[in-house]
């Protein structure tokens, strides 16, 4: 049963705040570099198993393969090439935004993606960093939504001491929310 005073109007469209007026932050200017590096390597390394294979004398290989082996190649090195291109691009466009109640994350080069998760929803966060993040100064920073199993989505490419202040302030933050 609703209280006497409860009231829960209408609110017109052109009242409600834009999304798309986000002031956003751009990913580290390392992250989109460093991916392409990481393309381009792993590109180059499978173009080099092929052509190691291809003239390699110990095995005999069947004809058939021996003579596709090169298609095989370039196919690879220009599929590889286009994913790396296709990956840097995608890169440059994904940003956050992170407001007193909620935190954003957009991405997508063709089919844009904005991910809105209000503080008080964040279950769980936490910092990813892999050898080569921990190498170069960047993290990931994973959100974890309640009632999720999984997480709701990640922010990339972060410096570290920006993802730890983001992780910081959020938890923080959601606290106070919670209990005044």
């Amino acid at each position: 049963m609703l209280a006497p005073n409860f009231s829960n109007p209408t609110m017109p469209i052109e009242q409600l705040p834009s999304i798309l007026t986000l002031d956003k932050q751009s990913l580290s200017e390392q992250y989109a570099p460093l991916n392409r590096l990481i393309n381009l390597g792993f590109t180059l390394l499978v173009c080099m198993f092929g052509m190691t294979l291809y003239f390699q004398p110990f095995i005999d290989l069947p004809k058939g393969l021996l003579n596709s082996l090169p298609f095989f190649i370039w196919a690879a090195a220009i599929l590889g090439f286009l994913f790396t291109w296709l990956s840097y691009a995608r890169d440059l466009v994904r940003s956050y935004a992170l407001r007193e109640l909620d935190l954003h994350y957009t991405s997508g080069l063709f089919f844009r993606t904005v991910v809105s998760q209000p503080i008080t929803r964040i279950q769980h966060i936490e910092l990813k960093r892999g050898p080569i993040e921990r190498k170069v100064g960047l993290a990931t920073l994973q959100v974890f939504s309640a009632g999720g199993e999984m997480h709701t989505f990640q922010i990339p490419g972060l410096p570290v001491d920006t993802a730890q202040q983001l992780r910081q302030f959020i938890l923080q933050h959601k606290d106070v929310i919670k209990h005044g």
